[in-house]
């Protein structure tokens, strides 16, 4: 793997850092592919429980893509009449944010600077966000002639509703932390040099946790989003079954009984 994206797993807790700081960690090509196969692999392992995805550095969790990379690349296609560049949407945003929002397991982001376009779309595809008080988002899309990518679009409307996230897209502007606390999008707000640290202490709490149960609520949310009360209903009594009959359940009603604090397996 890329040292642009580092990748390390420890007691269930996979960590993904974007690791190009002197960038902002800026999405080029390598970083891209790099992401997407830390998440997939994640995604992939039975030995994590948790992951918790974070950036290098203080100034930025990550501004969407390399546009002196992308610039090249688009002078590229100009002159062979290719449309490649763009198959970036494709090969590597839609995976990565579909490997975030769809495995079984919860994702915490830890944003510790501006987090802009795909680093903004990004952020909202994991379950939880613990963002520095210095921290900004911004869709930035608009501001160079895109739409929406990484999800943003999906993932955009459901946190903050679809008329400010139409607000947000058309005129892209800086979202300080506090405010975007108050929308949603930030689940916790702690001071800059806190963030690593309360990032880690909040995904190793889940990477400890009830993985069946936690993969469940993940897919329950996303289901009832777009279903009908009674599709969410059957879906909840599928998803029930599961959970009741994981190893942590059992677990769980035990040292309820037992009056003791359960010690989860994960299964």
């Amino acid at each position: 793997m890329a040292d642009t994206v580092l990748y390390e797993v420890s007691d269930g807790l996979a960590t993904i850092t974007l690791n190009r700081p002197e960038a902002m960690n800026a999405l080029n090509v390598e970083t891209k592919v790099a992401l997407r196969d830390a998440v997939r692999s994640a995604a992939d392992d039975s030995a994590v429980r948790a992951v918790l995805l974070t950036a290098a550095g203080e100034r930025a969790f990550c501004v969407g893509q390399d546009l002196k990379e992308h610039i090249g690349l688009l002078l590229t296609d100009r002159e062979t009449g290719s449309r490649q560049t763009m198959s970036t949407v494709r090969e590597h945003y839609n995976p990565i944010t579909r490997a975030l929002t769809e495995m079984r397991k919860p994702v915490v982001a830890g944003v510790n600077g501006v987090a802009a376009g795909a680093g903004f779309g990004f952020a909202l595809a994991a379950d939880y966000r613990v963002v520095a008080d210095t921290a900004a988002f911004n869709t930035s899309f608009a501001g160079v002639a895109l739409t929406a990518d990484s999800g943003i679009s999906w993932t955009l409307p459901r946190v903050v509703g679809p008329g400010r996230a139409a607000d947000l897209l058309l005129f892209p502007r800086n979202i300080k932390a506090q405010e975007a606390y108050e929308l949603g999008i930030a689940n916790r707000v702690v001071p800059s040099a806190e963030l690593r640290g309360e990032a880690e202490k909040v995904a190793r709490a889940l990477a400890e946790g009830p993985t069946v149960a936690y993969g469940a609520i993940k897919e329950a949310v996303a289901f009832g989003m777009s279903h009908s009360l009674e599709e969410t209903l059957e879906k909840e009594d599928e998803l029930q079954t599961r959970a009741g009959s994981s190893e942590d359940h059992a677990i769980a009603v035990q040292a309820f009984v037992n009056k003791e604090k359960p010690k989860y397996l994960g299964r």
